[in-house]
């Protein structure tokens, strides 16, 4: 099935979403994603990417007649413009440091065809942490997280191992704690770390993370 995304306008009402995914089930799509924009001084945005075996033109013709919509426009999708994620979470200056590193090594895969974006939020508390950690397999397309501080430990780690067993890949930095025991690789040098992260999910780059595992640098 061809993979499209569209992005609708439309009155902040109840039972919109279900019209549009009515239409959607109707023709037999596989809707991958669903993205609500609602904002008290604008029109309600809802973006969805879906698989459909039908002709594109008339489904988009079917979701402009739901009760409420006023426009849907075809758009490339979040993976085609932004492409696979990297998160960096922990002490503002660590990651900083990854960031600048994985910055520039994203900036030289992407020129050759790759799509990585780099997402960072500084935070401290053991907590805090661990609840990030854990909400990371909610945001959509995050293929690596990136533990950059200098101790972490006790809730972080066990968050750590339950990312891992869903897939996640998650690099640390040489730190206090029980982090690096858990993590799948540990870099001292933190920019050094966000080269490593990009190079790991990076299709252009000749890296196996798998053959790094449980390895410190």
């Amino acid at each position: 099935m061809a993979a499209y995304a569209v992005l609708t306008t439309a009155s902040d009402q109840p039972g919109l979403l279900f019209g549009l995914t009515k239409v959607l089930a109707d023709r037999h799509a596989n809707i991958s994603y669903v993205d609500i924009m609602s904002q008290q001084d604008r029109a309600a945005q809802i973006y969805l990417e879906f698989s459909v075996d039908s002709g594109i033109d008339q489904v988009v013709a079917e979701l402009g007649r739901v009760a409420g919509v006023t426009a849907v426009e075809l758009t490339p999708s979040f993976a085609k413009i932004y492409g696979k994620r990297i998160i960096i979470m922990g002490g503002g200056a660590q990651v900083g440091q990854v960031a600048l590193g994985a910055i520039a090594e994203a900036d030289r895969h992407n020129i050759r065809g790759e799509r990585i974006s780099v997402d960072t939020i500084p935070l401290v508390g053991e907590e805090e942490l661990a609840s990030a950690v854990r909400a990371v397999l909610r945001l959509p397309r995050v293929r690596l997280l990136v533990l950059a501080g200098s101790i972490m430990g006790g809730e972080i780690s066990k968050a750590v191992e339950e990312v891992r067993q869903k897939g996640l890949i998650v690099i640390s930095l040489n730190q206090a704690g029980s982090v690096p025991d858990v993590a799948d690789l540990v870099v001292s040098d933190p920019v050094q770390a966000g080269v490593m992260a990009v190079m790991a999910i990076a299709d252009t780059a000749k890296f196996d993370i798998v053959r790094q595992q449980k390895r410190r640098y």
